[in-house]
């Protein structure tokens, strides 16, 4: 399997984490003087941005790792364990945010509301330039860890428009129960994007098919292929996002083994359309006995 290319895409995760932890740390200190929890929420997102950043990066670097004796598909499914974690992460953060917001519902403080709107400016701005940053050329965008980590820091920048928005509320009414509302709605997106995550890299490790494939239209087009009689024992999973790949007992007409070449040939073309590249095809006279009941 050929390595994800780490060139463009570290740099990208480089600079963004730079700018990331600078908003964190903008956005703390800007909680804590302004006295916002919505502030301090979004500075928490960002702050588990940061971290996940760190460990896509981590995870980046691990995966363009060679295959060894010992691990034979390489390490690409550390960015699928990095999204993982990011999800958990964004998940546990969401929960804290919750427990806070009710406190502060409870007991209203007061809150500088000009300052929190020129600090959450200050926090989408950047979070937009980070945004870009890692957004890159289609094919990176394919990578489940680079896009979990897009994920992060679009949910942040959405987070600092709802600080902004909540900010100029409280500056015009002084309705400062606003703060703490906002504080749940961020929490709210934090958990949607968290599950996000968490869905696609389980799918990834419980080897389900990929998203976006059938594995019974994948099994008619291996039939259509004159001279395929049937085919059994089909497996599709994904290695990690954007490395599909398939095992199958095909059964074909008794023939030499130089006849069955252009066999063979027909059956990856037919398999790359679907974006299947990597295969392993036993072709078989008779069936084995295996199966697993994918419907034709």
């Amino acid at each position: 399997m050929p390595p994800h290319a780490t060139t463009n895409t570290g740099r990208r995760f480089l600079i963004s984490i730079g700018i990331t932890f600078t908003i964190f740390l903008a956005e703390l200190i800007g909680g804590y003087w302004t006295g916002s929890l919505a502030l301090l929420s979004d500075a928490a997102h960002v702050f588990m941005d940061a971290f996940a950043l760190i460990l896509s990066y981590l995870a980046l670097r691990l995966s363009a790792l060679p295959a060894d004796d010992r691990h034979t598909y390489g390490y690409h499914r550390l960015e699928v364990m990095a999204a993982l974690i990011n999800g958990v992460t964004l998940g546990a953060i969401a929960i804290e945010i919750f427990t806070e917001a009710v406190a502060r519902w409870q007991s209203p403080q007061p809150i500088k509301s000009i300052e929190m709107m020129a600090v959450a400016v200050i926090g989408l701005v950047a979070n937009l330039l980070v945004a870009f940053v890692l957004r890159g050329h289609e094919q990176e965008q394919t990578d489940l860890n680079l896009h979990s980590a897009f994920l992060h820091v679009v949910g942040d920048a959405l987070s600092s428009i709802g600080v902004i928005l909540a900010a100029g509320i409280i500056w015009l009414t002084g309705w400062t129960w606003v703060d703490p509302l906002m504080s749940i709605l961020i929490g709210i997106l934090i958990v949607v994007g968290s599950w996000r995550v968490l869905r696609s890299s389980l799918h990834i490790l419980i080897e389900g098919v990929p998203e976006g494939l059938s594995a019974t239209l994948v099994k008619q087009s291996m039939i259509g292929v004159p001279g395929v009689k049937d085919v059994h024992d089909l497996h599709i999973w994904s290695i990690c996002s954007g490395h599909a790949a398939l095992s199958a007992h095909v059964i074909i007409a008794d023939q030499p083994l130089k006849g069955s070449n252009s066999l063979m040939a027909e059956l990856k073309a037919r398999l790359s359309q679907f974006g299947i590249e990597h295969t392993t095809i036993q072709f078989e006279c008779h069936a084995c006995g295996q199966d697993i009941n994918v419907k034709t």
